[in-house]
């Protein structure tokens, strides 16, 4: 039994206890929080064995196999790591890091460690990424020029998303995946990117809008927002119709038009139990292997979206305050 441990027991810790909870060579072993009394109340209703009071005591258990980062992205580097120095695997939420100078520390620490290191970005691992590939290459739309995509909620009330001493904003917790979305499907071959945001009285961006030209000549049209409910639609767009994927955040259905509007195709998606489940079989998979790093999300491309979102930032004037120290 493969044995997983998680560093915060907040809601999307939840999520994934949930989904492993539903599979069957998996199982949480151990929940850490800074608050002992949370973490205790984490494991009794998640029915996890070891609770712990301190992140430093659970990456010393034995027994564990891998550890989830599940805190917010400002602590991501401090936390992975910890996990890196007592040779923990690990799978860190996204958006990765803060920035691109940390998460080249860190693949360089795991390297050096010999552990694996990978990002939790949840659709890179999907079954629908390989259906969507698919249906570009068969030519069913004729060749592809452009893709848009937006992912936007109401979360202006959420503290790890409005406060800039946490590395907040819609960049990093929304339009990553809009990104992602584009990279996945059109590769990092970036010729240039336009951009612009508005920013809170805080100085984190609140939306944005990011025209991403490749130098194949296609281009990606996307957007993101902390203060709005969007469609979350990701449509790619080629000569003889286009692809609509349902909630680019998780995938729930792709359907395929041609140029009259007709619906010709529609791709039926396995069921799942939350969708994160795919990204710890393949951490799972790539352990046993004695590989240090995923191959559906590779840390080199990692490197390269902390490197997109750093510099999207600078245009913006988005600076947090942990980055002023340095």
């Amino acid at each position: 039994m493969f044995k997983i441990g998680i560093i915060g027991a907040g809601g999307i810790a939840e999520h994934m206890a949930e989904t492993v909870a539903g599979m069957k060579n998996a199982k949480i072993h151990g929940i850490a929080s800074r608050d002992i009394f949370k973490a205790n109340a984490f494991a009794e209703k998640y029915h996890i064995p070891r609770a712990f009071g301190s992140y430093e005591d659970m990456v010393k258990d034995p027994e564990l196999d891998l550890v989830y980062i599940a805190t917010p992205h400002s602590h991501h580097a401090e936390h992975a790591e910890l996990c890196i120095r007592n040779k923990k695997n690990v799978l860190c939420e996204k958006a990765f890091t803060m920035n691109a100078t940390q998460a080249k520390k860190l693949v360089a620490l795991a390297k050096k460690n010999k552990v694996y290191l990978a990002e939790a970005i949840w659709t890179r691992y999907m079954p629908s990424r390989a259906a969507i590939t698919k249906l570009m290459d068969s030519g069913i739309i004729g060749e592809v020029r452009y893709l848009t995509a937006n992912l936007s909620y109401s979360m202006a009330n959420k503290e790890r998303i409005v406060k800039p001493e946490l590395a907040g904003g819609a960049l990093l917790d929304l339009g990553v995946y809009c990104l992602n979305f584009a990279f996945m499907f059109f590769g990092n071959k970036v010729a240039k990117i336009d951009s612009s945001a508005k920013l809170s009285k805080k100085g984190v961006d609140e939306n944005e809008s990011m025209t991403v030209y490749f130098k194949d000549g296609r281009v990606a049209y996307l957007t993101s927002a902390m203060n709005a409910r969007s469609d979350r639609k990701g449509i790619i767009w080629g000569e003889k119709g286009y692809i609509v994927v349902e909630n680019i955040n998780n995938p729930n259905a792709i359907n395929v038009y041609n140029a009259e509007d007709k619906l010709i195709k529609s791709v039926k998606l396995p069921e799942q139990i939350t969708g994160y489940e795919y990204q710890v079989i393949e951490a799972m998979k790539m352990i046993k292997e004695g590989k240090l790093e995923s191959e559906s999300m590779p840390l080199s491309e990692t490197v390269f979206v902390m490197q997109t979102m750093d510099k999207l930032r600078k245009d913006w004037g988005v600076v947090f305050p942990q980055e002023k120290k340095l």
